[in-house]
């Protein structure tokens, strides 16, 4: 999408004789690129489909950027595009493939979250550079070649405020993710969502008032100064900052669609500024699967919207935060070769993946072990929460890297039916999305959260390296149950460890 803002916005306007044949191959070659859009996007539902989906999806944005530079060769008529265009147009396509496909193709899945985060902020930050391009090309809007006006002035601003503020909260996201941040900066940072908010407020109502003069002033032949413009976008960057900045970890893959959400409006914004139906048709499909798997990530937490991003919750670290275990209660600690055996003799065996997994890069091993058990006859299943991991999906992509067949991976809904009959749960790094407290404490802060009930299992193994809490910063009776014991240690080791064992029985 990037690659289309820049070569529309270096579009040649001028009164020269235009193509209409070329104008009509244009778009249709728009209405090809928006159907894979829509086609791809259909993949994206399932594992199964989602590598051939994103497939689609990229090659119908190909197809998008040879009918956005054929349109700009078509719009320039007889004066011809200046050989300066072509050449920037070449620069940012070089830039953006050399900058796109390395971080793609190397970047372990445990970072794929923030690879994620940094890469919608890219397309925020795009939009609204390309508004401060069209607010210096039409001098502060005063000068705008074609009507409506009123469409690129409103369209221009919306996508200025907006896309500053995705590509700063899109940063801090990056940020929180890659572990930038210091631990006790964030937890004061969380601990002022107060303030924040209120600077929030007084910035919102800035950002608006610049706007509107902005949008005054085009209507007559006295335009704001370059400044102006500057003005907007760092207001708008501040709220971005502050908006994200007091939001916890156990919120981020919320926050990370939402802010993907919010990409996409601008750019849709922008493409209605530059009348590029491309920039339009994807900005709205972004914004409008964005919105709604955000409204599905809410409802898998059973919050809302503005509880999220105002409610600065799951501030805590889940290597420094206090003991799990709950109030009162008794641990007990387990071997590997006590797991391995309650495990082999096992009807069914659920595996319970979390953070900790992907962060001890443990999914190979866990398959080995799935394997070795399916040999002596137990039945295993994969239970998967949808705000499992550090965005949605981030278990089912990691599972399948290891080659775990699509069909054990189960939903929450689907799951949760059997844990009654599951002989062994193994939690491996998971601790919020398992904690009953959700279920059974209208006192706790993740009450009537959703959660996989692993504590109606006969037995449950937790895989921990300690008795830290998890992101929520709360207790977890879980660990402390009857039928709970813990496998102390890093995953990888662990399981390796439990391996060994299978192997010798």
């Amino acid at each position: 999408m990037s690659a289309i803002l820049a070569s529309t916005v270096l579009a040649s306007e001028s009164t020269g004789q235009v193509s209409e044949g070329l104008g009509y191959g244009v778009t249709a070659l728009y209405i090809v690129s928006f159907s894979l859009f829509i086609y791809g996007l259909m993949g994206l539902t399932g594992p199964k489909t989602a590598v051939r989906g994103n497939w689609i999806a990229a090659t119908g944005m190909g197809i998008a950027i040879v009918a956005t530079l054929l349109s700009v060769y078509n719009n320039a008529g007889d004066v011809g595009v200046p050989t300066v265009n072509w050449v920037l147009i070449a620069i940012g396509l070089a830039i953006g493939v050399a900058l796109g496909i390395p971080p793609a193709l190397k970047t372990k899945m445990t970072a794929m979250p923030q690879l994620v985060a940094l890469f919608n902020g890219v397309g925020g930050g795009t939009v609204a550079l390309i508004a401060w391009a069209e607010y210096i090309e039409y001098d502060g809007f005063t000068q705008v070649p074609h009507e409506p006006n009123v469409a690129v002035i409103v369209g221009s601003l919306f996508a200025a405020i907006i896309g500053s503020i995705s590509f700063w909260g899109s940063l801090v996201a990056f940020a929180k993710l890659q572990e930038l941040l210091n631990k006790n900066l964030e937890k004061k940072l969380v601990a002022a969502a107060k303030l924040f908010q209120v600077a929030n407020v007084v910035l919102a109502i800035v950002a608006v008032a610049v706007a509107v003069v902005i949008g005054v002033k085009a209507s007559s032949t006295n335009a704001t100064p370059w400044y102006w413009i500057v003005i907007l976008l760092v207001v708008a960057g501040l709220m971005g900052l502050f908006v994200v900045f007091p939001i916890g970890g156990a919120d981020m893959p919320v926050v990370i669609s939402l802010l993907n959400a919010l990409t996409g409006l601008s750019a849709a914004a922008a493409g209605l500024a530059l009348n590029n139906q491309a920039m339009i048709v994807a900005g709205m499909i972004v914004g409008a699967s964005g919105s709604i798997l955000t409204m599905l990530m809410a409802k898998a937490m059973n919050r809302s919207i503005p509880a999220i991003i105002f409610g600065s919750f799951g501030g805590g670290d889940a290597g420094a935060a206090g003991a799990a275990g709950g109030a009162g209660g008794t641990v007990k600690a387990t071997s590997a070769a006590d797991a391995a055996i309650q495990m082999a003799y096992a009807n069914q065996v659920v595996v319970v993946p979390g953070y900790g997994l992907a962060v001890a890069q443990a999914q190979h091993t866990v398959k080995e072990m799935a394997d070795l058990l399916e040999d002596k006859g137990v039945e295993v299943k994969y239970a998967i929460h949808p705000v499992a991991g550090r965005m949605p999906g981030h278990m089912n992509v990691l599972l399948a890297e290891a080659d775990v067949p699509y069909d054990s991976m189960k939903e929450m809904d689907d799951i949760n039916g059997e844990f009654t009959r599951t002989d062994v749960t193994i939690v491996i790094g998971a601790n919020d999305v398992t904690n009953p407290a959700a279920r059974n404490d209208p006192s706790s802060p993740i009450h009537g959260m959703p959660i996989l009930n692993v504590d109606q299992s006969r037995s449950v193994i937790v895989l921990k390296r300690s008795m830290s809490s998890g992101y929520a910063g709360i207790d977890n009776p879980l660990f402390t149950a009857e039928q709970t014991s813990m496998l102390f240690g890093d995953a990888k080791k662990s399981v390796a460890e439990v391996i060994e064992e299978l192997k010798a029985l």
